[in-house]
């Protein structure tokens, strides 16, 4: 009887490191691929959304057509945060066998309205008065503007036959063609108004694209001195 009962209890030890050698060993952890469209409220896609693996300790960011994927594995949180925006996660559950999930996302706004603010320059109304109401100084550079812009319609009147020379005539004929062609289809360019285009106009006058080479530029007027009358 005892030498039965020592067979037994030996046989038992030696069963207990197998079971839990058997038991020790864990199951391979599987991984999933977490996919989807991140949009708003509006069903807008939203780029840039920071999306993160709390299990696996990873993250990716969304494109700008709000698609992401990201390597998960099941009984994983997933979290979706964004400017703007607030927080969100979602958990991958652990009976899902397959191993591609598909997730889109609606995130919410998380933003406050606040009333307009209007910051003057001024601390008080009799100092923005005081400011609208006093002479500003004339730019002196406005001001030759002005007096340049005028000469040139003075002599632009007066000059009825103008000389071109050719090259100067095909450049603006080509520059005509080119702004037809740029703006076909659409509402004339007005001109008056183009910096760009008075920009160029005087540098034109300025270099004699108008200048009419038949006209003598009039000499300056001399000063006559009176002499001075001799002592007697």
């Amino acid at each position: 009887m005892r030498k039965f009962i020592f067979i037994t209890i030996l046989y038992s030890l030696t069963l207990i490191p197998a079971k839990s050698q058997v038991s020790g060993q864990e199951r391979p952890e599987r991984f999933v691929q977490v996919s989807g469209i991140i949009t708003d409220d509006l069903l807008r896609p939203v780029q840039g959304v920071a999306v993160v693996s709390k299990k696996l300790k990873r993250g990716i960011i969304s494109e700008r057509t709000g698609i992401y994927s990201l390597t998960s594995t099941p009984g994983d949180t997933i979290f979706f945060r964004a400017l703007g925006f607030k927080r969100y996660h979602t958990i991958i559950p652990e009976s899902y066998e397959s191993k591609h999930v598909m997730v889109d996302i609606v995130l919410e706004p998380d933003t406050i309205s606040i009333e307009e603010v209007t910051i003057l320059p001024w601390k008080t109304y009799s100092e923005f008065l005081r400011d609208v109401t006093k002479e500003q100084p004339v730019d002196p550079i406005a001001e030759n503007m002005n007096e340049n812009i005028a000469s040139i319609y003075v002599a632009i009147t007066n000059n009825a036959n103008l000389n071109v020379s050719p090259e100067a005539g095909y450049r603006y004929s080509m520059e005509q063609n080119f702004s037809n062609m740029a703006t076909r289809g659409q509402y004339p360019v007005n001109n008056l108004l183009n910096p760009l285009a008075w920009s160029k106009f005087i540098g034109s006058v300025k270099n004699g694209l108008f200048r009419d080479k038949s006209v003598k530029k009039p000499e300056p007027a001399k000063v006559i001195k009176k002499k001075k009358a001799k002592k007697k």
